[in-house]
């Protein structure tokens, strides 16, 4: 059992979704708002929250940013918006997942799964090092040379999955797979923007590589600086 926020303004498709998955034996909490559904979030400390973009007093995405200030709880986004751009700035935002209506209860409900597998699964015991790399995946902490480095969730996700695969070349496509759970056309663009934001806290470009490590029509590696003389 799971306990689920809804934040939806259509009566009939909160209340169908409630009834559904309070049968399949969730709690589940709703409202209309995103304001309300955003203080709930942060009061009640769902395990997931299924929000909807449309919303009457503020757009979705506005609550996701604000809930992600705050809060790392899975999202996934509900949503009648279908195109490519509007599922990129929702993941890009920080959302987990993104459903496009109308759906059956059995996709989200798998959604919903697959979401709680992800965040049940993601404790890996002791930290990860890679040179002056330290990321703690418990206390979702990274240093660098032993200074604390400020990262978004999508960010410290990214480096996360590349340090789980030191030194391997890992595929634009399998990122945006295992940290955005998308496979749709266009993401290599996410994939790139996160990196570009992710090699700047850690104080190198894509042309002075000290960690990620391009790899032109491939993917991107993550690597500790060679140290060795003739190294840079």
């Amino acid at each position: 059992m799971a306990t689920i926020l809804l934040i939806e303004d259509d009566f009939g498709i909160r209340s169908a979704i409630t009834r559904a998955l309070t049968d399949l034996g969730h709690a589940v909490t709703s409202t209309d708002r995103g304001m309300s559904g955003l203080e709930s979030a942060v009061d009640k400390q769902p395990d997931v929250v299924l929000l909807d973009l449309g919303l009457p007093d503020i757009d979705g995405l506005q609550v996701l940013a604000m809930l992600r200030a705050v809060s790392d709880v899975p999202v996934i986004i509900i949503s009648a918006r279908d195109d490519d751009a509007d599922m990129v700035r929702a993941l890009d935002a920080g959302a987990d997942d993104y459903v496009v209506k109308p759906f059956g209860i059995e996709q989200v409900e798998a959604r919903l799964r697959a979401v709680l597998r992800r965040s049940g699964s993601a404790v890996i015991e002791g930290p990860l090092v890679v040179g002056g790399l330290t990321i703690d995946p418990r206390k979702r902490l990274v240093k660098l040379d032993g200074i604390p480095i400020d990262l978004s969730r999508k960010e410290f996700d990214l480096l996360l999955a590349l340090a789980q695969r030191p030194g391997e070349v890992i595929t634009k496509r399998e990122l945006l797979a295992d940290v955005w759970r998308q496979s749709y056309g266009g993401g290599d663009r996410t994939v790139d923007v996160h990196l570009s934001w992710l090699r700047r806290k850690l104080g190198e470009t894509a042309a002075n590589p000290r960690y990620l490590h391009s790899v032109r029509g491939v993917g991107v590696r993550l690597a500790a600086p060679d140290t060795s003389p003739d190294g840079h």
